[in-house]
């Protein structure tokens, strides 16, 4: 479904392709990432980002595959691009628009509020984790303590599911474990019996608010064994021992050979 936005002038669809209103939480002077998703049947339309409460007044920053201080890459094929920044400040906090510029029709897109703090709410121990297939992995999602007794969750981006603490199975060979630790001011997400269907986006979500975290999932590892060679048997080592002899001293060799030869003939009488 497609909600219209009507503005004075301009008009925006708001597609389910996106997350919806999200309150993403980023840690100032530090780089970052977060994705943004499109309907997969505009994966060759140009995509942008854009700042302002308004879509009227939307300031567009950047636009995909343009230098500048947001990065914008596209993946066509996950029917998702990335917004990266190498520094924010905290006066960048507003609301910001993911939005795929249609040509000829309205634009389509939606907006999330990203608030820049020196010490978020909600935070990750490392936004980009990385396993091997039929491994685990583990993400820490960090909060203050005014969020200690708030709902967490760990959200897929793609889908919209979202896993609770308590153990649940996310396919037939993998699942999702949410663990809180109260004291620590943060919960552990573990997923086990990893598949390659398990790379992409997540996000950690406390309450309301969210923060974006991506997972890799490659091919295992392969294990090389190393077999020693066996030592020569007994016999076989007189061999090469004649052999090498042989090559040394050929001459000495057929010497042998000849006086045997010699030595073995009959006696003749007269």
């Amino acid at each position: 479904m497609i909600n219209p936005l009507i503005l004075p002038g301009i008009l925006l669809l708001i597609s389910d392709a996106g997350i919806g209103s999200m309150n993403i939480r980023v840690k100032s002077g530090s780089p970052g990432i977060i994705p943004c998703l499109y309907d997969k049947k505009h994966k060759e339309n140009r995509k942008y980002w854009c700042k302002g409460t308004h879509w009227v007044s939307c300031q567009i920053l950047a636009y995909t595959n343009e230098p500048g201080e947001y990065s914008l890459t596209d993946y066509p094929a996950q029917s998702i691009f990335t917004v990266q920044w190498k520094n924010l400040k905290t006066s960048d906090s507003g609301y910001y628009w993911c939005a795929v510029e249609i040509g000829g029709s309205p634009d389509d897109g939606y907006y999330l509020n990203l608030k820049v703090q020196s010490a978020p709410d909600v935070s990750v121990a490392s936004s980009s984790v990385s396993g091997h297939e039929g491994g685990d992995i583990s993400v820490q999602c960090l909060y203050s303590s005014g969020y200690q007794n708030k709902v967490k969750q760990w959200c897929r981006y793609k889908d919209k599911r979202c896993y609770t603490v308590g153990r649940t199975d996310t396919s037939q060979n993998s699942s999702v474990q949410i663990r809180d630790d109260d004291g620590g001011r943060s919960f552990t997400v573990l997923m086990t019996g990893l598949r390659r269907t398990d790379s992409g986006w997540y996000f950690c979500s406390v309450e309301d608010l969210q923060v974006p975290v991506q997972i890799t999932v490659t091919e295992p590892k392969r294990a090389f064994t190393t077999i020693a060679a066996a030592p020569p048997t007994p016999s076989e080592a007189d061999i090469d021992t004649t052999q090498q002899s042989t090559n040394r001293n050929p001459t000495s060799v057929n010497k042998i050979i000849y006086n045997m030869t010699t030595d073995s003939r009959p006696e003749t009488h007269k």
